[in-house]
């Protein structure tokens, strides 16, 4: 019958209980699986953003020995970021542990590892959630803690732009939509200076999507297309591709609301390098000092006169948008 004992095995060590929150397949996260956000590791607490803005200009010729055009560089800002600590803490009991019994070719040990599987697997859900929402907060601007109102970072703020917003107007029949989805993609490629990209993607809430879908105009240019087959398929899921910009509706929320507002959506390009970012700040442990941090931690203690176990997971990410001015707000609205 396991005892408490057992904890002092190697399997209950901060690398192991580590590897094995890692190993815990990752919850639905919409953002978070996409890959939109590239992530590291830093050995420090804080980052460091340089962000040079420099104009990009045609380079007129002049014969050889002659003056050449000479480059000026403008608004350059170093700017620290701190991580944040997500921590949490969950118990392993006395009387859980007293209840397992090895069997068969079950070690004590394997058998209580389901145990603390199992509450790491709740952790670990929490965590990425929480990183989630992050993620979607860095994509609209404003990153929110969790109660829904205090800021951690603001990216308008941070580099000092303000958010460009264009109206759909949707509830209009005759909403040139074609003419909205050119001047949202111009937007963009306007905001990213001359930087190269791949396509404007929008995350959308379900009731921006469905009046999109439904709109006139939209309609009526699909029944021209492909003999109707707008009609006789379901937009509610995946991606919907109109005039080269590409609608998704984002399905994350949580019982207190979805992180993307009631008939409002976000574009952004896609195919910029490092335009996204989710760096790592190692945790706070005597064995985790200066190196590189990992998206989860996890270690364990005894309880006050051994009641149990209590295991202490935390993140500690920083996520960013690096170009907010490229990220451009959507609405069903009118101006």
């Amino acid at each position: 019958m396991a005892t408490l004992d057992i904890f002092n095995n190697d399997a209950f060590s901060l690398s192991r209980l580590t590897q094995a929150i890692v190993d815990i397949p990752r919850v639905p996260t919409q953002i978070g699986d996409e890959g939109l956000f590239s992530e590291y590791g830093i050995n420090t607490l804080t980052m460091m953003i340089e962000r040079q803005g420099s104009k990009l200009q045609l380079v007129p010729t002049a014969p050889r020995g002659g003056i050449p055009q000479p480059v000026h560089l403008t608004g350059r800002k170093l700017l620290p970021i701190a991580a944040v600590h997500l921590p949490q803490t969950a118990s392993v009991l006395a009387d859980e542990v007293q209840g397992v019994r090895a069997f068969g070719s079950e070690t004590e040990v394997e058998a209580v590892i389901k145990i603390v599987t199992r509450k790491l697997e709740v952790m670990k859900a929490n965590l990425d959630l929480t990183n989630e929402y992050h993620r979607i907060g860095a994509l609209k601007g404003q990153v929110l803690d969790a109660d829904g109102s205090t800021v951690l970072w603001d990216m308008y703020n941070l580099f000092g732009f303000t958010q460009d917003t264009v109206f759909f107007d949707l509830s209009t029949t005759t909403t040139d939509v074609k003419q909205k989805c050119i001047d949202l993609k111009r937007k963009v490629q306007v905001a990213l200076g001359g930087r190269a990209l791949q396509r404007v993607r929008v995350k959308v809430s379900a009731s921006f999507f469905d009046k999109l879908v439904a709109h006139t105009t939209v309609k009526k240019a699909f029944d021209l297309y492909q003999q109707g087959q707008h009609y006789r398929t379901d937009q509610s899921e995946g991606d919907f591709e109109y005039c080269g910009v590409v609608f998704q509706v984002y399905l994350g929320g949580t019982s207190a609301g979805d992180f993307i507002a009631t008939d409002l959506g976000y574009a952004y390009p896609t195919g910029v390098p490092n335009m996204f970012q989710t760096a790592y700040a190692p945790a706070n442990y005597i064995e985790t000092v200066n190196t590189n941090g990992l998206p989860y931690y996890v270690k364990q203690e005894r309880m006050k006169f051994d009641l149990g176990i209590e295991m202490f997971s935390q993140s500690n990410p920083i996520h960013l948008n690096t170009l907010p001015e490229a990220v451009i707000k959507v609405s069903a609205a009118a101006s």
